[in-house]
């Protein structure tokens, strides 16, 4: 199976597009990103890297660079609201590689950015294209065609096999080119800091991730040793007239913040003056897809945060996705196997996200129950529980001699 002719533009160079390219490169496609930004430039600051992400990264050969910026982080500390030693300490580290095949690690977004820029750029049948000023696409019988309005002036016009949007959230591709509706907010905003090890030394521990639930809201922090920073990611509620007013908030403000707790405490004293906010929107579409031209990654289903799972989600995408784009006999056939493949899972990972927006945010007395559940489970009941989640390969490792099959980024030997 070769992409040798067929020519893929895509929309958007972030986490989604990148991984696309690489995976079609792989393959021989020739590949054309559109980004509107002068450079790379990945919003937000931690994210993190669960082995059903991570197999599809190893398969593109980045294991060696995703390693060497991120972090594996022994577990998970979680912490009741006010509590000062932790209600259980999920299991991560080894027995995620014993179980799953990969690690689960975390690392500052833009280092994945990175990571996959500098892969990309190896390739001379990728062209990234920046300061893209306006484009569009026409789907027709044999393609797609395609027009961009590049920086300085000048244009491009071009016929393709097909094109893709992982233009993000506020998609162009989803809202104008397929019909599709605006993304909608949810009622949350994530606030998040970046700040120095040093600062939150004795807080949070070194080598884990900290989860800290709240009445109405909560917080996940873990260390970035590559960067010697800790990511703090605050969750709250935030009324749109404040989210979006004339005068955006400065820091968060929560609720019950009147009862003590040393950590929340900690947290936002070191935080003052370093907190960004990002309203949280939720993406759902029928719009995945129409003859050559489709969505991946947060342009088709943004969801919320709450399982870590939205960079995740865009990887295993791009991997489902090249190998069709190669093997189909068009592009709307493989849109159609993609969304077909793609569809129920994203959904199920959305409720959990949200299942889980509710369980963290829980009030008195409702935590007594979700702490008990939490605590009969023990160190390990995760992973049962979340199996089907870490144990997907979008891109199974292919037996030796095999041909290329759907959902594998190995080219034919």
């Amino acid at each position: 199976m070769s992409g040798g002719g067929r020519t893929v533009y895509i929309a958007g160079a972030g986490i989604a597009g990148l991984t696309l390219a690489l995976a079609l490169a792989k393959f021989g496609a020739t590949v054309v990103v559109l980004e509107r930004n002068k450079a790379i430039q990945e919003v937000g600051a931690g994210l993190q890297v669960s082995p059903n992400a991570r197999h599809v990264l190893n398969q593109l050969g980045l294991d060696r660079q995703v390693a060497a910026r991120s972090l594996e982080p022994a577990g998970i500390d979680v912490f009741p609201f006010r509590a000062r030693r932790p209600l259980t300490t999920l299991q991560l580290g080894g027995a995620m590689v014993e179980r799953y095949g990969a690690p689960y690690a975390v690392m500052h977004r833009a280092d994945l950015a990175d990571v996959l820029y500098r892969a990309c750029k190896r390739f001379a049948n990728i062209e990234i294209v920046f300061g893209v000023r306006s484009f569009d696409a026409e789907s027709h019988a044999r393609g797609v065609s395609v027009t961009a309005d590049e920086a300085g002036g000048s244009s491009r016009s071009s016929r393709a096999f097909a094109f893709v949007g992982a233009d993000g959230v506020r998609s162009r591709t989803r809202t104008e080119l397929l019909g599709g509706g605006a993304a909608v907010y949810t009622g949350a905003v994530a606030w998040r800091a970046t700040l120095p090890m040093a600062d939150l030394r004795g807080a949070i521990a070194p080598d884990r991730t900290t989860l800290l639930f709240g009445p109405g809201y909560h917080a996940v922090c873990y260390p970035l040793p590559h960067r010697n920073q800790v990511n703090i990611a605050l969750f709250a509620r935030e009324k749109p007239g404040r989210a979006f007013g004339p005068n955006p908030p400065r820091q968060p403000q929560l609720p019950w913040a009147a009862l003590p707790s040393e950590h929340f405490r900690i947290i936002t004293e070191a935080a003052t003056g370093a907190w960004n906010y990002w309203p949280l929107f939720r993406v759902e579409t029928d719009a995945w897809h129409q003859g050559a031209i489709g969505l991946i990654g947060d342009a088709a289903h943004a969801m919320m945060p709450f399982q870590a799972q939205g960079a995740a989600m865009a990887i295993e995408d791009a991997a489902v996705l090249a190998p069709l784009l190669i093997s189909e006999p068009d592009a709307a056939s493989a849109f159609a196997h993609y969304t077909a493949l793609r569809r129920q899972r994203v959904e199920r990972v959305r409720r959990l996200s949200d299942f889980n927006g509710f369980a963290f945010h829980l009030e008195w007395p409702f935590t007594l129950g979700r702490n008990a559940v939490l605590a009969l489970q023990g160190s390990r009941g995760h992973f049962k529980r979340l199996d089907w989640l870490y144990g997907y390969r979008a891109a199974p490792d292919p037996a030796i001699g095999a041909p290329v099959r759907t959902g594998s980024l190995h080219p034919p030997a």
